[in-house]
């Protein structure tokens, strides 16, 4: 008989990501063969999975057609060199993508039908734009159940300026350059490198290279800079270039298990899962979408926000992870928030980075005992939120001087 199981995040790995468009680093790469490197990456890192232990493959992935198509978690779990046993599925919940392959993964471990699963998520978006080919049903725009402009995240991000007069440009331009500011300084102090999968790279003249660090960085962003930036979302507006996540390519890729399968194979999870929660608002200022799934997520866990020690927000845009922040009365600058930057400079390919969210809390574990829970939550495009609350398994119950 199944058994109901805990569920452990037992390791992540990711492709550096790169710009989106004829001048990034991917542009020449295929999005499924960005999977299948990721796929490679943690298994060999792993040599305790065997890979015929793997129950499934979720790979998510937002615009599902081209090298993006043709239900990716099958396709990459071969093209990986996992055994034809190994079954996948493609998923898709636009920016929760990987985050939504790792919760339906995880409710299946934890229903005791799976031991191991691996879940992750791509996004070519230079090869596949947000929205292309879509056909969105006409009712939606004719019965007004949306506005025309609702999937444009741009305009979404300045309706929360709109609502929320207080989330000032000021605050977000600050929030954006701080972004740039503690990534460069996390990758000087080698903190994203370990979990780095790097990626062999052709360019426009066929010369090969080596893709092996994040291409987006801005380390020199000044509030000056920031200041005179176009608002291409609206004339005059708040949402530039500056507190926006850039389009991006990359994959990402974690490992799951049940805690039989964790005793057994003698696996030392990096994270123990507590709750997870998704919640649906108004698509036009979906930037609000993580408020009530962490309120959700938190209720589950039987948790307040109080006891949340290392927040990993995706910054879709500045104001949007603001407007979490200030709702919760946590200061924007707080040093529990992304302390290792965020998408803004890192980048946000879709359906990949609640994944990435996950590695980061991860590696922030192990360096700190003192913390025993971490939240990873991202805004969905179309009006919706997600959030997992993690437990750090290196917990000591110790304060930090």
């Amino acid at each position: 008989m199944a058994e109901i199981s805990d569920v452990f995040f037992v390791d992540g790995m990711r492709t550096p990501f790169g710009r989106a468009g004829e001048k990034g680093m991917y542009w020449n790469t295929r999005a499924d063969d960005l999977v299948v490197k990721t796929i490679i990456g943690v298994m060999e890192r792993n040599p305790g999975v065997p890979g015929d232990r793997i129950d499934d493959v979720a790979i998510a992935a937002t615009t599902q057609q081209g090298d993006q198509g043709l239900t990716l978690g099958r396709t990459a779990a071969i093209l990986a060199g996992l055994p034809q046993s190994v079954p996948g599925f493609a998923i898709d919940r636009m920016c929760a993508g990987a985050m939504t392959s790792v919760t339906t993964m995880a409710g299946s471990i934890g229903m005791g039908m799976y031991d191991v699963a691996l879940a992750g998520g791509v996004e070519h978006m230079g090869r596949h734009p947000l929205g292309g080919n879509a056909d969105p049903n006409p009712r939606f725009l004719t019965e007004k159940l949306v506005s025309a402009d609702a999937l444009n995240m741009g305009v979404t991000a300045e309706r929360i300026h709109d609502r929320f007069p207080h989330l000032t440009k000021e605050r977000a331009d600050r929030f954006g350059m701080l972004s740039q500011h503690k990534a460069q300084a996390a990758y000087e102090a080698g903190r994203f490198q370990p979990d780095l999968v790097p990626v062999a790279i052709t360019d426009a003249q066929g010369a090969w290279g080596l893709a092996t660090e994040d291409e987006g960085r801005r380390p020199q962003t000044t509030m000056e800079g920031l200041a005179e930036l176009k608002t291409p979302f609206r004339p005059h507006g708040r949402v530039t270039a500056g507190t926006s996540s850039p389009l991006t390519d990359g994959a990402t890729m974690s490992i799951l298990a049940g805690g039989g399968a964790v005793k057994e194979l003698g696996l030392t999870p990096k994270m123990k899962l507590t709750s997870f929660a998704f919640a649906g608002v108004a698509p036009e200022i979906m930037g609000i979408g993580p408020i009530p799934s962490t309120e959700k997520a938190l209720r589950k866990a039987g948790l307040t926000i109080s006891d949340i020690g290392l927040f990993e927000l995706n910054e879709a845009f500045a104001v949007q992870t603001i407007s979490l922040l200030d709702h919760f009365g946590i200061a924007d600058d707080d040093p529990r928030v992304n302390p290792w930057g965020g998408a803004i400079a890192l980048g946000h390919p879709l359906a990949a980075s609640g994944v990435r969210l996950m590695i980061q809390l991860a590696a922030q574990f192990a360096e700190r005992p003192d913390v025993r829970y971490g939240l990873t939550a991202m805004c969905v495009g179309l009006g919706q939120g997600g959030s997992v609350i993690w437990e750090n398994p290196h917990f000591d119950g110790k304060k930090r001087k």
